[in-house]
């Protein structure tokens, strides 16, 4: 039988970010009532030599298991109380109760403490009337140039070179030696000059040796080198400078457009990646006016995020199966916690818009958004939302088409200039 919360003594207290404390009186006769009945039960349940199955008596209980029951007693009534109360106020925690100040002496009334976070009231008072401008990201032929030379460079090949210095872009193969470590034997690399996967002084030093050759060097560490305790440090190195390649890329004509994908001309291919290009410039345009709307929807309609909420944004950060210390949350909220807390009020706000306005994505809309893709990658839609669903990509689907339908409300009210 639940127990009756009209004979509880119960004050709530609202804290920061979101933070309740329930303080609970569960009077003396309530507890003993519920201890009697756990002696009953385990009277009835423990074997005990010269008394009969389920015949114990009580006082024979209390002596032998008086303290495990009563830690048992304690740890029931706080729970079923904490749920009852929980209840009967229409409270709803996001986070797990932290119960403490905890007290009871087998005679009194038992009292306690609960504390936890529960969801942000968001008033959303203001919703329209923003003012937005969307960038002009135009397309030009130095954009659409870059991207061919990136094709190009795809489909190059790596060609040997005998002799001569490396030039930036080119391929090498290297032995760099410690000279500390003389005994011991350089260690191989192999790397493209100009791509940041070796320190500007090695690259440096690379570029003045033939092929074939080698040298001793002092390099110095820069400041943003990874590992720490070396960054500013110099070292003395021994480079054996073994290859270098140079890659040759092919020539810009038809037959290489015909190579790279159905394209019978040189200028179809160039229409393609234009089209790709202004293609991925308006979705970034739309992104910048997504952006803005959302600032100043928040700006308008300012709120606090729970703490338990900016923790469990950090560890997912983190990686989900990382366990933080105290001492190594407390540091991460020092690092993460600013950006945590924006992202986390742009989730709910754009989630309690939803819910104010009736705009959450319908099993219709899912339906029609998968047949939609379905018909893309030429599968069958009912194949396909097995594979979402059991990737668990189907709430994801659900909060695209949700967001979407915010961000065009949002738009319908506002006003957007275009960038000049």
């Amino acid at each position: 039988m639940p127990m009756d919360v009209s004979r509880l003594q119960v004050s709530l207290e609202e804290g920061e970010r979101w933070r309740r404390t329930l303080s609970i009186v569960v009077p003396a006769e309530i507890v003993q009532a519920e201890r009697e009945a756990a002696v009953r039960k385990l009277s009835g349940q423990i074997r005990l030599p010269g008394f009969r199955d389920g015949k114990v008596p009580a006082k024979v209980i209390e002596k032998r298991f008086g303290p495990a029951l009563n830690q048992e007693l304690v740890d029931r009534v706080v729970g079923e109380a904490y749920r009852e109360v929980l209840r009967d106020r229409e409270l709803r925690p996001i986070s797990e109760g932290e119960v403490s100040k905890v007290e009871y002496d087998g005679s009194a009334d038992l009292t306690f403490e609960v504390s936890f976070d529960v969801a942000p009231d968001i008033p959303l008072e203001r919703t329209s009337g923003f003012a937005v401008t969307r960038p002009n990201l135009s397309v030009g032929d130095a954009q659409v140039d870059q991207v061919l030379d990136r094709v190009r460079e795809q489909h190059g090949t790596w060609v040997p070179m005998e002799t001569g210095t490396p030039a930036e872009g080119e391929k090498v193969s290297v032995r760099i030696q410690r000279l500390a470590d003389e005994g011991d034997e350089p260690r191989p690399y192999e790397f493209q000059l100009g791509k940041e996967e070796a320190i500007p002084d090695i690259e440096a030093a690379i570029k003045t040796l033939e092929v074939g050759a080698e040298a001793d060097f002092t390099v110095t560490f820069p400041d943003d080198f990874p590992t720490e305790e070396k960054r500013g440090e110099s070292d003395e190195l021994r480079i054996f400078l073994d290859g270098r390649k140079a890659l040759e890329v092919p020539e810009l004509d038809d037959a290489f457009a015909a190579q790279v994908g159905d394209f019978e001309t040189v200028e179809a291919l160039r229409t393609r990646i234009r089209e790709d290009l202004e293609k991925e410039a308006g979705e970034e345009a739309e992104s910048a006016v997504r952006g803005q709307l959302l600032e100043q929807l928040l700006a308008a309609n300012p709120f606090e995020v729970p703490d338990s909420m900016l923790d469990q944004y950090i560890k997912s950060m983190l990686g989900e199966d990382q366990e933080l210390s105290a001492e190594q949350l407390a540091e991460a909220r020092t690092q993460l916690g600013e950006q945590a807390g924006h992202t986390v009020k742009r989730f709910l706000v754009v989630e309690e818009f939803a819910r104010k306005f009736e705009l959450a994505a319908t099993e219709d809309e899912v339906d029609e958004r998968i047949e939609e893709m379905a018909e893309r990658a030429g599968t069958d839609p009912g194949e396909l939302y097995a594979r979402l669903q059991k990737a668990g990509r189907i709430e994801r689907l659900e909060r695209e088409i949700t967001e979407r339908k915010v961000f065009d409300a949002l738009k319908a009210e506002s006003t957007i200039t275009e960038a000049s």
